[in-house]
């Protein structure tokens, strides 16, 4: 089993500010960190960590950031299959973090709306009936749903994290297998939180819909069977950025190498990943490492 994942990549700016501004009033911060981030590359640098075979589709621009991404993603146990598009801008976040390790994030998405179509189609050309396609919201509308039905047809078990919110999501549920939802995604696109949230998204068509809470933990609910709890892990939380994609990677790459769907066990896991990766600042060195992982898969 592989994972496909079809995404962004891009440079995290993290700045350090006491509290997030209010509209109008300009505050000071520090630079806390410049690292690797998108969300699509996030959750494939966690799941080649954890020893599944993961592609990443992606574009860049041709400019100082492609080639820092480039440098740093050579790192990683991942097949890159990476575009690099003239006249685009490289996509970039600025992420502001609070001493409690809140955050908020502005992200610009030029690139990955750009990523040609034709790139990703032959790299889902070489998948398999049962393998991963990975994706979320970076990319164009049309875009994503056409390579979430080739996924499907192709007899790929498709997981989507709604994020950063977009109009389109609504036409895309009955082309979804497992969905990872925070609070806020699923108020803005459920209308609820917990188990009416999941019922609304299994009434759409998403079989395994996760939930998560922060340190009230996540839920797990399978269409037609039960909802799990799982207990978030303790952990003294510095930098939130990047746990979400940490959780998400890491329950489907457990999940994966097990030859299954999500389970409490793959949920259990997820926690423990994430845990690690609040404690730390950045987004790709925050990541739990191989070693980490395979301990964590272990248990």
């Amino acid at each position: 089993m592989r994972a496909f994942v079809i995404g962004n990549a891009a440079i995290d700016e993290t700045i350090s500010v006491d509290g997030l501004p209010e509209p109008g009033v300009s505050i000071l911060g520090r630079i806390a960190s410049r690292d690797l981030g998108g969300k699509g590359t996030n959750q494939a640098v966690v799941m080649a960590r954890g020893g599944l075979e993961t592609i990443l589709v992606s574009a860049t621009g041709d400019d100082f950031r492609s080639a820092t991404i480039r440098e740093q993603l050579a790192e990683e146990p991942l097949d890159l299959r990476i575009s690099r598009l003239a006249g685009i801008s490289t996509d970039f976040s600025m992420v502001l973090t609070t001493p409690d390790g809140e955050n908020s994030i502005v992200t610009t998405t030029e690139a990955a709306e750009a990523l040609p179509l034709e790139a990703a189609l032959a790299a889902l050309s070489e998948a398999s009936s049962g393998d991963f396609l990975v994706m979320q919201g970076n990319l164009g509308g049309e875009t994503t749903e056409t390579l979430l039905k080739a996924g499907r047809a192709r007899g790929m078990v498709t997981a989507f994290n709604p994020s950063p919110l977009r109009p389109y999501f609504e036409r895309l549920w009955p082309f979804i297998d497992i969905a990872f939802l925070n609070e806020s995604e699923s108020l803005s696109l459920a209308g609820s939180t917990g188990g009416k949230a999941a019922e609304a998204l299994h009434a759409k068509g998403v079989r395994q819909v996760v939930l998560t809470a922060g340190t009230d933990g996540a839920m797990l609910s399978t269409k037609g069977g039960d909802f799990i709890h799982v207990p978030a892990v303790k952990a003294k939380a510095i930098d939130t950025t990047g746990a979400g994609d940490t959780f998400m990677g890491a329950a489907l790459a457990s999940a994966a190498l097990r030859g299954g769907m999500l389970d409490q066990r793959a949920i259990s896991h997820a926690s423990a990943a994430s845990a690690l990766t609040v404690a730390r600042r950045g987004t790709r060195r925050a990541f739990p490492s191989r070693d980490e992982l395979a301990a964590i898969f272990a248990g």
